[in-house]
């Protein structure tokens, strides 16, 4: 059975846009394919962004801050790599601006759960601040602005998620998916929200008079990097305004025009500066970074952003990088029982999954969960939540904390909305986007609630449950499967969510392959039509339905990779999906 691939359409090969470029073809064709039919629109450059004035609400946001200008401004922030660096941007911009008197608070996401809750507003008054600002949450906490208000204490709130029916009152909200908001860019991360806030502010102090007279205005694209990072580790989709912002927060980065912290992770991380991509910020900075939210406290994770110290970045990175290996143990033990609980249920249900999947350990860490359903999601191509205890609540009964991911097609946050419209009390609160979401629900309505979930995913996906599509940009002839045509996409443009870096298909002749590392099959292939021989690589590669017999040659999705070992760059292909040919002559 052949993989399931759908060729992306560029559309004209000719596209007079490109003519008076030297972009080659190649590149043309996989841009045309993303809908970029200009070069002037790969990175339209931050002269090109939209106005900080088309956010609803930030002249009020604004006129609010200046009002605190010398008060006690406290940053709340969330415990991942978004609120992360949303929380250190302003910690950093403020008091260029002028704040005097900055603090910020992120809760501990064991004890106090997600955003501006009550108890985090009582946990807010022992700082005695005279400003809460929220940073990538807040949009669905109306309880914890009331609670604030009760003391006296104005709430402005930055965030990116999308709201509820109901917006809490707080004095003043940026969001740019808040109701009647005309601002172009709906997928700016809560860093990104952050960072509009501070060059609103910036236009204010400037139509004040403030940077008269040869007083020097705060470079606030010195924060990019932040910005970059929490854009990318956040997986929103890589528009033309996000990628503007993470373009121009790599330059900075492999300029060396980063924070210690950065610099550090990244070193840590064995990632070289100057050839850094999105993907590395992706895959190798931000789970360092989440990981002390997720085990531990995120307080950690901002401090090794905060430090201009090299030396206390380098020992905040490795303290990172050691909570890291400690989430990728505990979640690697989680993987292997929920495998085991999967293939419970395909015994007992003829080989056929639910539509949406719920699984639930008590055993399990609640920092974890959202990675776990993002494997089981990406090896069942199906909507999962991981559920794990909470502990009980005031009339002792057990709750559930569960993170959910999706797949394209099935709005996760819309699903659970739809739920919990149709069954009250199933679910005690939610909220998220189109493809993960956070929930909590009594462990009484568990079952009840899987039931619900895996139903409503079966009318929304209908037959499409469980099916994945690859998506590619066609195939690649020997000539352009080089080094250098690996390296001019790695470094064309950041690729990422809703702008995919390039992927390809082919059948290739098998000459020879083998297991390294216990899981990951490496393979030497001849390039069909060419005498050209590369190296593929397939991590974590599902061998159980690999045929017993010879096998000449194997049908694959992959990207270009550059491979460096001991500072030599190669070729490698990346297989995305493999599916072993027994008769070459049949493909």
């Amino acid at each position: 059975m052949s993989l399931d691939i759908q060729r992306r359409d560029p559309g004209p090969a000719a596209d007079a846009a490109f003519d008076d470029c030297d972009m080659p073809p190649l590149l043309q064709r996989i841009l045309r394919a993303r809908g970029i039919h200009s070069p002037d629109r790969l990175i339209p450059g931050l002269a090109q962004l939209p106005s900080p004035s088309l956010l609803e609400g930030i002249d009020e946001a604004v006129t609010l801050l200046l009002a605190h200008r010398k008060g006690r401004v406290l940053v709340v922030g969330d415990f991942d790599a978004d609120g992360a660096t949303s929380c250190a941007l302003l910690m950093r911009a403020l008091p260029w601006l002028g704040f005097t008197h900055i603090d910020y608070l992120v809760p501990n996401r064991f004890e106090y759960g997600y955003g501006l809750t009550p108890e985090i507003v009582e946990l807010a008054l022992q700082r005695r601040p005279d400003l809460i600002v929220t940073v990538d949450n807040g949009i669905s906490s109306i309880e914890g602005v009331i609670t604030a208000h009760e003391h006296g204490i104005p709430v402005l709130i930055t965030d990116h998620h999308l709201p509820g029916a109901e917006l809490p009152p707080a004095d003043a909200i940026v969001n740019p998916n808040r109701p009647g908001c005309h601002f172009p860019g709906k997928s700016l991360a809560g860093v990104g929200v952050a960072f509009y806030l501070t060059l609103a502010v910036r236009a204010a102090l400037r139509d004040l008079g403030e940077y008269e007279g040869g007083a020097r205005e705060p470079r606030l694209a010195d924060l990019l990097d932040l910005v970059a990072l929490g854009t990318v580790a956040d997986v929103v989709p890589l528009d033309d305004i996000n990628r503007t912002l993470v373009h121009e927060g790599l330059r900075r980065i492999r300029a060396g025009r980063a924070c210690a912290g950065i610099l550090a992770l990244l070193d840590v991380a064995g990632r070289e500066r100057t050839a850094l991509v999105a993907s590395d910020l992706g895959f190798a900075v931000a789970p360092r970074l989440n990981a002390a939210g997720r085990l531990e406290d995120m307080s950690r994770g901002i401090e090794c952003l905060l430090t201009d110290d090299p030396d206390t970045a380098r020992r905040a990175a490795a303290m990172l990088d050691d909570i890291n290996r400690q989430r990728r143990e505990i979640e690697s033990r989680m993987k292997e029982q929920a495998d085991e609980a999967l293939a419970q249920f395909l015994s007992k249900a003829s080989g056929e999954l639910p539509a949406g999947l719920c699984l639930y350990d008590a055993d399990w860490h609640q920092g974890v969960v959202g990675i776990l359903a993002s494997r089981i999601k990406e090896r069942f191509h199906r909507p999962v939540i991981v559920f794990a205890d909470e502990g009980p609540d005031d009339s002792g009964a057990r709750q559930l904390k569960g993170s959910a991911r999706s797949v394209q097609g099935f709005h996760i946050r819309d699903a659970l909305e739809s739920i919990a419209t149709a069954h009250p009390g199933l679910i005690n609160r939610f909220g998220g986007h189109a493809m993960a979401a956070g929930l909590s629900l009594p462990e009484s309505r568990l079952e009840d609630f899987r039931r619900r979930f895996a139903d409503c995913a079966a009318r929304w996906l209908g037959d499409e449950a469980g099916q994945h599509c690859w998506v590619s940009d066609g195939a690649l002839d020997g000539e352009a499967m080089t080094l250098e045509t690996a390296m001019l996409l790695r470094e064309a443009t950041p690729w990422g969510q809703a702008f995919p870096e390039p992927q390809f298909d082919g059948v290739f002749e098998l000459r020879s392959h083998r297991i390294v590392g216990e899981k990951h099959l490496k393979m030497q292939l001849s390039v069909p039509k060419s005498d050209k021989v590369v190296e593929a690589i397939a991590f974590n590669a599902a061998l159980d339905d690999w045929p017993s017999g010879s096998v000449p040659a194997v049908q694959l999705v992959f990207r270009l990779d550059v491979n460096r070992f001991r500072g030599e760059a190669r070729l490698q292909l990346l297989v995305e999906a493999l599916r072993p040919v027994t008769d070459i002559h049949q493909t």
